[in-house]
């Protein structure tokens, strides 16, 4: 591209004769303010890692941790019992995922069916 000749070069001490432009800020939504406090019947939220531990003292999540774990280890166990070096590859690893999210989800659907079941009895009875 050709330059403009009527196109001056900015050179340092020219900046002065130039207008400045102002910024504008955007105004800030509710999603952006929700770190200020808000007159009124505002209620704030627990900390994030405070509901999580209240999740984790779920007895249900133990359990299914507890499965997940087990089924884990057995899964490293049994590669290991057949060649102890294979417990140290990453196919050892990706078994005992599998293994954990197959016993966690098993334990899920056994918990899920049995609530199911009690819902129904108690329909049942009315």
């Amino acid at each position: 591209m050709a330059k403009d000749k009527k196109a001056k070069k900015a050179h340092k001490g020219d900046e002065a004769d130039l207008p400045k432009v102002k910024k504008v800020k955007a105004p800030k939504s509710e999603k952006e303010q929700k770190g200020k406090k808000h007159d009124g019947d505002h209620v704030s939220r627990p900390h994030p890692l405070e509901a999580l531990s209240r999740l984790a003292d779920h007895p249900l999540v133990s359990e299914l941790l507890a499965a997940g774990a087990l089924a884990a280890v057995a899964a490293v166990a049994e590669a290991g019992a057949r060649d102890p070096h294979a417990v140290k590859s990453a196919d050892s690893a990706k078994k005992a995922g599998k293994a954990a999210a197959a016993a966690i989800g098993a334990r899920l659907l056994k918990e899920f069916n049995s609530g199911k079941a009690a819902a129904k009895d108690v329909a049942e009875k009315k």
